[in-house]
């Protein structure tokens, strides 16, 4: 993986909620992106009468989830064996890791 996108990974994960394990049991790195594509769009904050413009970026500030087209997880970055799913990422790895043990 190019180290521009792992800088870009990790960059603001309290917002973006994307964040990496490295299994203790078959040493691979998992990189985890939550995905939801129902975040707001809209921005929204406080309005300031003084210049008549909205102040503030709280519409997408700390969702902890990026969009499928902000997605970081990719081919073109570098990545292989990419899943979608729903539940724990955590219990996800444990599934791959065990996968991986029976190889």
């Amino acid at each position: 993986m190019r180290n521009d996108i792992l800088k870009r990974f990790l960059f603001k994960t309290e917002d973006s909620g994307r964040f990496i394990v490295k299994s203790q049991v078959t040493g691979i790195i998992y990189f985890v992106e939550p995905i939801d594509n129902g975040k707001p769009n809209a921005l929204w904050g406080d309005f300031d009468p003084a210049t008549k413009k909205l102040t503030g970026d709280y519409g997408n500030k700390r969702i902890g989830a990026v969009k499928e087209e902000e997605s970081l997880i990719t081919e073109e970055n570098g990545f292989n064996n990419i899943g979608v799913f729903t539940g724990s990422p955590l219990a996800e790895i444990d599934r791959r890791d065990a996968l991986h043990q029976r190889k």
